[in-house]
């Protein structure tokens, strides 16, 4: 501990906007992991329960599963409910679906950019001090004296990487938190197209078949 508390001190002001980011990136993504990971909990179990319904065709009990809950997959499944029995052309329960993904997909997506904006502000920052640390040494070493210079130069190079070391052990994490996050909402996102497609499917076999019925 003492020694971590000896290398940020010895790194400089540029060490403390490095830590300040570092910390919005992680609230950042610890909030967008909780909140993915609660909507896909939602979906899945919601699911679990409207599949076997939409399975049996009562679409009716389907639409007021779908709008009484308040997870996306159900806000996705209900637009294309809504529309069945009302409308006889696939395409229109299609497209009224899709139209409610593109409404859901950046809510998910919302605030997970910004983990990877802060992992290359904290890289970078680490950098920036340490060209500053360095402009600041050689400045110092042009008046020191002579006997002096390489062991000053050296101490002063060593500080100032601190900087960059420290702007790569904020900025590595982070990215592969985004990478995590980007990952989990491209899972949810593949989950929500399947439910629709299935959704569809099924809303399309019945309608063959009550079509079927009725010409015979």
């Amino acid at each position: 501990m003492d020694g971590m508390i000896k290398f940020f001190q010895e790194g400089g002001l540029f060490m403390y906007p490095i830590l300040i980011v570092f910390a919005f990136g992680v609230a950042i993504a610890l909030e967008r992991y909780l909140k993915l990971t609660m909507v896909r909990n939602a979906n899945r179990s919601m699911w679990d329960k409207l599949h076997p319904v939409l399975a049996e065709g009562d679409f009716d009990a389907a639409r007021e599963m779908t709008a009484n809950n308040k997870s996306t997959i159900s806000q996705l499944l209900n637009a294309g409910l809504e529309l069945q029995g009302a409308v006889r052309r696939r395409d229109d329960i299609e497209i009224a679906m899709e139209e409610t993904m593109m409404e859901i997909i950046p809510q998910l997506e919302k605030r997970t950019p910004y983990v990877a904006l802060f992992s290359n502000i904290s890289s970078l920052l680490g950098l920036l001090g340490t060209i500053m640390g360095l402009i600041e040494a050689f400045t110092a070493v042009a008046n020191a004296n002579p006997a002096e210079k390489a062991d000053l130069l050296s101490a002063s190079i060593s500080v100032a990487m601190n900087t960059t070391a420290f702007g790569l052990m904020s900025g590595i994490p982070l990215l592969i938190i985004y990478v995590v996050l980007t990952s989990k909402t491209g899972e949810i996102v593949d989950s929500l197209e399947m439910a629709s497609v299935k959704t569809l499917s099924i809303i399309t076999k019945m309608a063959k078949r009550q079509n079927a019925a009725a010409a015979a």
